[in-house]
């Protein structure tokens, strides 16, 4: 089945005419035939795309690492302003929307709470309703599936810009669907349109939807990264290689001090569904451990409708704690513009993990914990969902 687009549906409908419209977008923001959506608004008659704005590793998607600011610059093509939205401001200002009669949202979410994407679009929806700006949101797939819900769902005081709202770490939502959770659960209060897709249903992953997949940021480089990304991103509040500078990011993590035989047997015998971890030796070629030999594991997801993502890495990061306590570390601030609250507490979404982790609480029981606010959100988003 072919999934048809919110950016090819919005193009079709005519809504745009006479308008000057704002596009926030990158480069995984292409139809079907891997036109990119500021090529079509610009070739398009009857309205004027006016101003280009980018997410985190910029419009451009050229920026390799988190925390990495994008300048603001001009589009050398169509000789508009594009706007950083990850620099000194992660909001749009009121300078950057003048002129503009809608501001249009394409980006390509992967389905995990701290993903920067969207809230980036929650931050211009803010930017929105503070100007009277209608926003158009161009819904696109949840490449993981709209189904399952897992993980601790974000506890008040933990907020940053890789979680804003409390929803859990994996939330089983569009686009589409989160813009309106915000917008209305959470009192954003902009005039938010969404254009639906056609032919996407929850139980879709995106190579089911006929639609090319395009990197949406540099260290999400296929499908299968995104499957285990809901937990592995975990790593990053560790000081275990999430894998970055290898061609696996999140699929293959470790640390120089890890044997990778006896932390994939410990956690093959958990007997994990839809999981295998394989012990693997390797060297990142930058960010952490650069240059080292780490032994590690390459989590290979063998039945990805049964596989616990955020489950299969709690586990993985405790058994690297149990392997030796003393060279396990956390990450310390700063991260992701908090400077005082710890990365993994905010990744997380709650202090819990990183407690159990120290007093070696096994994986299963973590799990336990979260299961209650999950059920509380499953029904809370009910209201909120369009497939």
């Amino acid at each position: 089945m072919t999934v048809t687009l919110g950016l090819e549906r919005l193009l079709a409908s005519g809504r745009l005419q006479g308008r000057r419209v704002g596009l926030v977008a990158n480069p995984a923001s292409v139809d079907r035939r891997f036109r990119h959506a500021a090529d079509l608004f610009a070739s398009a008659p009857g309205f004027t795309l006016a101003a280009l704005f980018g997410p985190q590793h910029g419009f451009h998607a050229d920026l390799q690492d988190n925390m990495i600011e994008t300048p603001h610059g001009v589009d050398a093509v169509r000789r508009i302003p594009v706007y950083s939205l990850y620099s000194e401001t992660r909001e749009p200002t009121d300078a950057m929307l003048e002129g503009l009669d809608v501001l249009v949202i394409d980006l390509q979410d992967v389905g995990t709470r701290v993903y920067t994407f969207v809230y980036t679009m929650a931050n211009c929806l803010k930017a929105a309703a503070r100007t009277g700006l209608p926003v158009l949101i161009c819904d696109r797939p949840n490449p993981i599936g709209g189904v399952a819900v897992e993980g601790w769902v974000l506890e008040k005081g933990l907020e940053s810009f890789v979680g804003l709202f409390p929803i859990p770490l994996r939330h089983g939502m569009t686009m589409g669907e989160l813009a309106r959770l915000f917008n209305e659960a959470f009192g954003l209060g902009a005039r938010l349109e969404v254009v639906e897709m056609e032919g996407w249903t929850r139980e879709m992953y995106h190579d089911q939807t006929g639609l090319p997949w395009v990197i949406p940021s540099p260290n999400m480089p296929t499908l299968d990264t995104a499957v285990v990304y809901p937990g592995a991103v975990l790593f990053e509040g560790t000081q275990l290689s999430e894998g970055r500078g290898t061609t696996r990011p999140f699929e293959i993590c470790g640390a120089p001090w890890l044997d990778a035989q006896r932390l994939a047997a410990e956690l093959n015998a958990l007997e994990l569904p839809g999981t295998w971890f394989r012990p693997t030796v390797f060297e990142p070629t930058f960010h952490k451990h650069a240059g080292q030999s780490c032994g590690g594991c390459q989590l290979h997801v063998t039945d990805r409708e049964r596989f616990p993502a955020v489950l299969a890495s709690v586990a993985w990061i405790g058994e690297c704690h149990r392997q030796n306590p003393a060279r396990f570390a956390w990450r310390t601030p700063p991260y992701e513009y908090e400077y005082d609250k710890e990365p993994i507490d905010i990744l997380a979404g709650s202090p819990a993990f990183r407690q159990h982790v120290e007093r070696g609480t096994p994986a299963r029981d973590i799990a336990a914990e979260w299961a209650d606010g999950v059920a509380a959100f499953a029904r809370m988003r009910q209201e909120f969902l369009l497939y």
